[in-house]
């Protein structure tokens, strides 16, 4: 069985949809999930304990506090930015990860050439190439026309968006 990450971004404190989301991903099997930041509140965070799990902060969040929190739930913290460095289907892909609001360390991942990166912030679903990089976002789980999470397959590349519900 590949590994599957769930990515969510920008719940702005949207405990309920949280819960929603993770949910989801977990039945259609991630394996991992990954929060992109703009989390908004503790209650978001609860929904993470106890999963293999990292977040980053976003331009909304309290990243002092929420750092702490995540901390004692046993969430990895890879703020401001990450490159995760996975094998799936023998082959080895480097992940970059940030909310999307500091171009520095967005100039960052691209510079070390990962093989994806993924971010949140515009609230909007992507999925394209910039040079060798694969650009992705989950689009957002609040102020959004469509609420969405994204599933993706590591060992095919399948990326699917799920349209999250209210509760």
């Amino acid at each position: 069985m590949s590994e599957r990450l769930g990515i969510l971004s920008d719940t702005h404190g949207d405990s309920a949809r949280a819960r929603r989301a993770v949910e989801l991903l977990r039945s259609r099997g991630a394996t991992r999930i990954i929060h992109l930041g703009d989390i908004g509140t503790e209650s978001v965070l609860d929904h993470l304990a106890g999963l293999e799990s990292t977040v980053v902060f976003g331009n909304c969040d309290d990243a002092r506090s929420l750092r702490r929190y995540a901390e004692f739930l046993g969430i990895v913290v890879a703020h401001p930015a990450a490159i995760i460095e996975v094998k799936s289907a023998g082959r080895s892909l480097r992940i970059g990860i940030t909310h999307g609001h500091l171009l520095d360390e967005i100039e960052q991942l691209f510079r070390a050439e990962v093989d994806i990166l993924l971010h949140g912030h515009t609230h909007v679903a992507r999925d394209d190439m910039v040079g060798v990089t694969r650009v992705m976002n989950p689009g957002a789980l609040h102020r959004a026309d469509r609420k969405t999470a994204m599933l993706l397959d590591l060992a095919t590349g399948d990326a699917e968006w799920i349209e999250i519900d209210g509760a």
